[in-house]
């Protein structure tokens, strides 16, 4: 029997799907995964208890009838994951899946871009929230070098995947890097997005006084570059996107804080241990490996999944300081 696609209390579609593929990773961002919280003693999921490649395809054939399209892999860092090619094959396989994405620190893209191309991924995604290399440093917390990830970059281009940029602007932190960011990304011809920064999980230590807003860092770009507005590509885009006068690329900004887009919100998460979470400020998952390792056939598991969204009323960014609840780590859930 066909599960009927779901909409949620707010009436709002399953569309995205991220997919965690591991907890772990080799950076220790401030913002995600301070390394105070993320030491040497720190307990990630046992590796017998991530989903398999096969449990993850089986969770996205059954998730495309209910509407889902765009597929991303995240982590942690998903390049860590052993094989994570095959796993791009696989999906790039399933029908109906018509965006496949991931999104990496891009430290170990340089040698693995060919691969996932061939494979059938679609685009990456590189977080890169400073050019300086000293800043940089500080702000990965193990020292890793920025040459690797603009080297990463260069590789996934030449390989032919469209590669985007992400950078996490955070006050006292990098916001110097705005400028030197929307130089480098205009002259490679890449397309950047400035990401407001948010108070993902409970270690990060956010305040409201660290997050630069979106008009702060378009009245900064605004000194230097002459930027044309871009209407939205489909319903429920999270950046605002502008492009510059010459045609080069494109500039977003994320503004998930100041301007709250959970209106058209079409995402859900899956973790690396496959708990489906139907918010990023979530702070408890629904169990879906259970059924994946039990006997559930295919239309209780599909079934299971619109139930889960068919309840959702998720809207935390729209009441950011009026509600208190616990929230599950960026990294542990995927971003």
């Amino acid at each position: 029997m066909a599960v009927k696609r779901p909409n949620d209390r707010l009436g709002r579609s399953l569309r995205d799907l991220r997919i965690s593929v591991t907890d772990r990773c080799n950076f220790r961002c401030r913002y995600c995964m301070p390394i105070e919280e993320f030491g040497p003693d720190h307990e990630f999921v046992p590796r017998d208890e991530l989903l398999s490649f096969e449990e993850i395809v089986r969770l996205v054939t059954l998730s495309v009838p209910l509407g889902v399209g765009k597929i991303r892999l995240t982590g942690g860092e998903p390049l860590m994951r052993r094989g994570i090619e095959d796993l791009v094959a696989m999906l790039a396989a399933v029908d109906g899946v018509e965006d496949l994405a991931m999104t990496t620190n891009g430290v170990l893209l340089a040698h693995r871009a060919e691969e996932l191309a061939l494979a059938g991924l679609s685009r990456v995604t590189v977080s890169l929230d400073a050019l300086d290399p000293e800043r940089f440093a500080r702000m990965n917390g193990v020292g890793a070098k920025v040459e690797r990830v603009l080297a990463g970059v260069e590789s996934a281009r030449a390989f032919g995947l469209p590669v985007k940029v992400n950078a996490v602007v955070q006050r006292g932190v990098n916001e110097e890097e705005i400028l030197p960011l929307a130089r480098w990304a205009k002259e490679q011809q890449v397309d950047l997005r400035y990401i407001e920064y948010m108070d993902v999980g409970e270690t990060n230590g956010w305040e409201m006084s660290q997050v630069v807003g979106g008009r702060e860092i378009l009245q900064k770009l605004a000194e230097e570059f002459s930027l044309e507005p871009v209407d939205p590509a489909y319903r429920g885009e999270v950046a605002k996107r502008w492009r510059h006068a010459d045609g080069s690329s494109e500039i977003g900004v994320i503004t998930s804080v100041t301007q709250p887009f959970c209106g058209d919100c079409h995402r859900a998460r899956i973790s690396a241990e496959g708990k489906m979470f139907t918010c990023l400020f979530a702070g408890e998952g629904h169990d879906l490996r259970g059924l994946l390792r039990g006997e559930a056939d295919d239309d209780l598991i599909a079934g299971a999944i619109a139930g889960i969204w068919g309840h959702r009323d998720d809207r935390y960014s729209e009441l950011r300081g009026k509600v208190v609840q616990p929230k599950a780590e960026m990294s542990y859930l995927g971003g």
